[in-house]
């Protein structure tokens, strides 16, 4: 028997399969139909995936993470990656010594995203991202914006800290930023701000300095980001806080922001 799928179905399905792909996954898996027959949609030229040559039939996800696709309350739609992401033992950090996940925290209708890089020692304890020393130079920077924590949505690259504070290495990274993707694709930040060149080199995919990186804006999936420098950094250097300030400012000229009186 052969099922022709309305316009309206066609364009659902397209829109999800474009969701996977965005997310990185380009291989599908059929259902057992039991005999029936779904006639696929032509696949638009845009979405012709890398891996396969054709559009399958009806598909499965390796992942679970379609759901937040449907919900219309960002909120939800957060917690309902959460519940996805679970104890998470998707790669090694699992194992070496992490406590807990750091997911993200503030508005879920934000227009403003910070992205870091990797949970610490005081974020891996209260699992919640930017609560230590460089967490408190943030918020800092945040006021000094005009704005607050709860009004922004801070989130890190990687949900688990790695042992001793290291940098994340590239299949940490690969396999945890998806759920981040997820997260920028839920809140629909207006900018998104990458804090530290891990942040950055992930996101752009580009590999230069921060020199380089810094003083403009990158069209990210058609959300506006900028870079500057990570608050540990700042501590460490605090002769750069003033080149960090250029770049927020940067950032609120785009947002149409006043700065606060002194």
């Amino acid at each position: 028997m052969s099922i022709n799928l309305s316009p309206e179905t066609k364009q659902q399905l397209r829109d999800r399969v474009q969701f996977y792909q965005e997310l990185g996954i380009y291989d599908f898996y059929r259902r057992d139909t039991s005999g029936i027959t779904i006639t696929a949609p032509e696949p638009r030229e845009e979405m012709t995936p890398r891996k396969s040559s054709a559009l399958p039939i009806l598909f499965e996800s390796p992942s679970t993470a379609t759901l937040e696709a449907a919900v219309t309350d960002p909120a939800h739609a957060l917690r309902l990656i959460r519940e996805d992401i679970g104890d998470c033992t998707r790669c090694k950090l699992s194992k070496l010594g992490r406590k807990q996940i750091v997911f993200g925290v503030g508005n879920p209708n934000a227009d403003l995203m910070f992205v870091g890089e990797a949970p610490g020692a005081d974020e891996d304890e209260q699992g919640e991202p930017f609560v230590g020393r460089s967490g408190q130079l943030l918020t800092n920077m945040i006021k000094a914006m005009g704005l607050s924590r709860e009004e922004v949505y801070i989130a890190n690259i990687i949900k688990c800290r790695p042992p001793a504070n290291r940098a994340p290495e590239r299949d940490e990274c690969e396999t945890c930023s998806p759920f981040l993707m997820r997260q920028i694709a839920v809140i629909k930040p207006k900018a998104i701000v990458a804090l530290g060149a891990v942040a950055a080199k992930t996101l752009l995919a580009i590999n230069a300095p921060m020199s380089e990186l810094r003083g403009r804006w990158y069209d990210f999936r058609g959300t506006k980001l900028a870079v500057t420098y990570h608050p540990a950094f700042l501590l460490r250097d605090p002769r750069q806080k003033g080149e960090a300030w250029k770049d927020l400012q940067m950032v609120m000229r785009e947002l149409g922001m006043v700065p606060p009186g002194k």
